[in-house]
């Protein structure tokens, strides 16, 4: 946890929050903190800052606030992954949103089994949590767009062209021979695929829609490799 991220029902009074629970629990055992120390702070979607400790006990944490800074700019990316294994999905969207994504949609594909779709993993809550985590690793205080397009064919023909209206859209494929252009000038849609791959058909649909092809190379990666590798070249 490299930021203290604050919530509404947090503060006690306009300058002052009191943190438990897993937050608390980081910052005695991890940060190590005592009374009279800062600790780097954020208010979900909000201005980040110092907040410095006046209690800490196995109670609560108080900080004094001090919030006098924005949190970093997003990229202007949206990011389209084929929904991954349930065990890897935490590991994505906590990816994602540190890497400073502005908008996550996490789609279907023919390879994606239907069980995936099922996963508590894909619940609100553990959502919003995975993003969180991503938040306090990053420092950021902005929560990306986060969308679940269960059908593929009616994303690609209607909400994607939407997405391309101003920017530029490109396709991670194996095999397609086109490097990466870097840097990008223009707001990005990036699609990444399963790990077994978009299947032909999804190929010509989404080059169709408007998608450009990209390639990484020979060798396969896992999603979450893959998103902070393009992610990297890119920006």
């Amino acid at each position: 946890m490299n930021l203290v991220l604050l919530f509404p029902e947090d503060f006690i009074a306009t300058d002052r929050a009191r943190l438990s629970g897993r937050r608390l629990r980081h910052v005695r055992e991890v940060h190590r903190a005592e009374a009279g120390g800062e600790l780097t702070v954020g208010m979900l979607g909000g201005r980040m800052g110092r907040g410095r400790v006046v209690r800490l006990d196995e109670e609560a944490l108080e900080l004094d606030l001090r919030l006098d800074q924005d949190p970093p700019p997003k990229l202007p990316l949206t990011l389209v992954i084929a929904l991954p294994r349930p065990k890897v999905l935490n590991r994505v969207v906590a990816a994602a949103t540190s890497l400073g994504a502005a908008r996550l949609v996490l789609l279907n594909a023919w390879k994606v089994e239907k069980a995936y779709w099922a996963s508590p993993k894909l619940k609100p809550e553990n959502l919003r949590e995975q993003m969180l985590l991503g938040l306090e690793q990053a420092k950021d205080t902005v929560l990306p767009e986060l969308h679940l397009a269960r059908l593929f064919r009616p994303f690609v023909e209607t909400d994607l062209p939407a997405l391309l209206d101003s920017g530029c859209g490109l396709l991670a494929h194996p095999g397609s021979g086109e490097t990466a252009p870097r840097p990008l000038a223009t707001p990005v849609t990036l699609a990444i695929g399963p790990e077994g791959g978009w299947i032909d058909p999804e190929v010509r649909s989404l080059l169709e829609a408007g998608l450009e092809p990209l390639d990484l190379g020979p060798r396969i990666l896992r999603t979450e490799t893959a998103l902070a590798a393009l992610v990297g070249r890119l920006f």
